[in-house]
């Protein structure tokens, strides 16, 4: 008689919450991801973090899941007890699936601890995802690898204190509309377009106040495309999307709250053009040592076609009407294949498989 034997469950550890201001919106996403992955092939352990960075109790943790997947206004609060989860390192998890956005999960630091103690995950690794994190550095990189992306200043607290009237002289260099915005934040916060000269001291202390530097930037007349990206060594990108703001920028407001934005998937692009964007997409990726997934968020210039490097993302939002999966919806892979490609992705790493 022959005897079938079902093959093992991969334990994974979907981490969410976490101490940035982007905590909502992480557990919105964590909660889409968890009915996403199959019971049949995962057993999933969830893992929250406070707002001060205290990991919770398994029952906490659990609940913190259970609302109703796409609302941030469904949020529970919830408190952690552990500096670190003990089950992380004592249980026997083949990956983590952190779905932390901002600082303190998609910075590098959580990735940096996947890596010391030898974890799989998901995603990004240390290097690459402190890159991506901080704009300047970012910038930086694809500044001097010859990336189109907009000019910029950068800003420290200390440089501020000592010469604003040098500060504010050498921005307004850059040419009216602005765009000051913290070093290390996402989801647009802390973000302001300065359009007249008296707002951009204001705009700067905004920035400033969501950490020690800031950059401010010219801005450009421009539709919003994303690229969403998908591979180890051999990426590939979904046909692009854009994000048609209902405010004046795409700010948190817009992205969380009144939900006035338009999501385009796919983007109403040409053909070239839609190509164009996903091979600069691709680059972005391979030269900033990406892994798993990231989203480039690129400028379509209006007046002459050609295409800017905004930012990169990578940990981009992950509800279920999110663009990033929406677009590899439209690319061939529904929500729950793509989870599954991300986690073979995040296995195949460790053996250098593309």
């Amino acid at each position: 008689m022959t005897v079938s034997i079902k093959p093992r469950k991969l334990r994974i550890a979907l981490i969410f919450g976490g101490r940035s201001e982007e905590h909502e919106v992480s557990v919105v996403s964590a909660r889409s991801v968890d009915r996403a992955l199959d019971r049949e092939k995962y057993e999933v352990v969830p893992m929250a973090i406070d707002r001060t960075g205290l990991w919770a109790d398994a029952v906490t943790a659990q609940r913190a899941l259970a609302e109703a997947p796409e609302r941030t206004d469904s949020v529970a609060a919830f408190k952690g007890r552990h500096r670190l989860d003990p089950g992380l390192l004592e249980a026997d998890f083949d990956v983590a699936f952190p779905v932390l956005h901002g600082p303190f999960g998609e910075d590098g630091t959580i990735q940096g601890l996947f890596e010391m103690i030898d974890l799989p995950f998901v995603g990004c690794d240390a290097a690459s995802s402190a890159v991506c994190m901080d704009k300047i550095f970012c910038k930086r990189m694809l500044a001097q690898a010859g990336v189109p992306t907009s000019a910029w200043q950068e800003i420290d607290r200390p440089r501020w204190a000592e010469d604003r009237n040098g500060v504010i002289e050498r921005c307004l260099g850059l040419g009216l509309p602005l765009f000051a915005k913290p070093a290390r934040l996402g989801s647009s916060v802390g973000i302001s377009k300065v359009h007249e000269h008296r707002d951009l001291e204001a705009a700067i202390d905004l920035a400033l106040g969501h950490g020690g530097r800031a950059l401010v930037e010219r801005g450009i007349d421009a539709r919003e495309i994303e690229v969403a990206v998908l591979g180890n060594r051999d990426p590939r990108a979904a046909v692009p999307g854009e994000v048609v703001p209902g405010h004046e920028f795409y700010d948190y407001e817009d992205k969380y709250v009144d939900s006035a934005s338009e999501l385009l998937a796919p983007a109403p692009l040409d053909k070239q053009t839609a190509a164009a964007a996903q091979d600069l997409g691709v680059r972005v990726f391979r030269l900033l040592g990406c892994a798993g997934m990231a989203r480039v968020d690129l400028f379509l210039d209006r007046d002459d076609g050609r295409l800017w490097v905004n930012e990169v993302n990578t940990i981009p939002g992950f509800t279920s009407i999110s663009l990033f999966p929406r677009l590899w919806g439209l690319s061939g892979l529904d929500y729950p294949a793509l989870v599954d490609e991300l986690i073979r992705l995040a296995l195949s790493r460790t053996t250098d498989i593309s």
